[in-house]
């Protein structure tokens, strides 16, 4: 134990003192061990569940969103059970380990795992802040580099055969406000009518971590909304209901699967309500807009963010190249 000790305090002092020095302190240390006696302290033994519920609680005052907070909270745990150490014990080459293991039982790919690691990254540095642990054994590991995928984006063909086959004033209502905001579908379904300014053509949106923003929508758009409003016989506040009574507030479930079952139909691949939202900042991006005039229409902290929403088209490439290069 001693010379665990005596190593530790030598190895720490390497950057600041010269050989020379270094071996004095090694002699002294030595010559001043001799008459002591050390032992290893017991640690407290720690709940790792409950540092995980304090973690979590420290991100929600944040305002990240339930579904973040449930995500980040189960990751934790998978790594708790696969590594059941104290977190002051948990070495880098115990998470290491795991994210290997965890990626090889699972075949998970390279996206999810780096999500995880961010994820830890974020829990050991907090309790690394907190004084639980004394560095944050994430710090060796770094980002997992992945593939960029382009993702498929609506034509102006495709929104068009989805607007001319809708059967209700709430779908072609639905699909225009999609497509024109750019909004989130959890955006969406939080609206309420009171929240559509018709004269301004906006609505303000509650976002992730319950921040608001403006969002912007088209003359098309505001007949189709004004057109289902004027339509219905209920009395609810939600801006998008069900078809049939009691017409409760349609949620995100409900959006997907409309546009799921319209999609089969029609036999469009992939109809899905983000689907929409990169749509509108890849079409923003090609139309010159400044991406940081996107990143605040979309809502987003890191304009990282944004970036990976808007896929830029190989056509304008070539002609920027000719524009400014050629």
């Amino acid at each position: 134990m001693k010379n665990q000790v005596l190593q530790s305090i030598i190895t720490k002092m390497q950057s600041h003192l010269n050989p020379f020095q270094l071996s004095q302190l090694n002699n002294i240390l030595t010559e001043t061990f001799e008459t002591i006696c050390i032992t290893e302290k017991q640690s407290e033994v720690t709940d790792n569940s409950a540092l995980a519920q304090k973690f979590i609680s420290a991100k929600r005052i944040e305002g990240c969103s339930e579904k973040t907070l449930k995500y980040y909270y189960s990751t934790i745990e998978i790594m708790n059970s696969y590594i059941s150490k104290d977190p002051q014990h948990i070495s880098t080459e115990d998470l290491r380990n795991f994210l290997t293991t965890y990626q090889s039982n699972r075949n998970t790919g390279k996206v999810t795992m780096d999500n995880m690691r961010r994820i830890l990254s974020s829990y050991f540095s907090w309790l690394e802040e907190e004084d639980y642990i004394l560095k944050s054994p994430m710090r060796r590991i770094h980002k997992i580099k992945t593939c960029l995928i382009i993702k498929e984006t609506y034509t102006d063909e495709t929104l068009e055969i989805m607007r001319d086959n809708c059967k209700t004033l709430r779908d072609i209502a639905l699909i225009d406000i999609l497509a024109s905001t750019g909004m989130r579908v959890g955006e969406l379904v939080r609206l309420n009518r009171s929240d559509i300014n018709f004269l301004e053509r906006e609505c303000i949106v509650l976002g992730k971590g319950d921040k608001e923003r403006i969002v912007y929508f088209d003359a098309r758009t505001k007949i189709h909304l004004e057109e289902y409003i004027k339509s219905r016989t209920d009395d609810n506040d939600a801006l998008f209901v069900s078809l049939k009574a009691p017409y409760n507030r349609l949620n995100i479930s409900g959006v997907e699967s409309r546009l799921k079952l319209l999609g089969l139909q029609l036999n469009i691949h992939k109809v899905h309500p983000h689907k929409f939202r990169r749509t509108l900042a890849t079409t923003a991006i090609d139309k010159g807009m400044p991406i940081e005039q996107l990143q605040k229409l979309l809502g987003h902290q890191k304009i990282d963010t944004t970036l990976q929403y808007a896929m830029v088209k190989q056509n304008n490439i070539k002609l920027a190249h000719q524009k400014y290069l050629a």
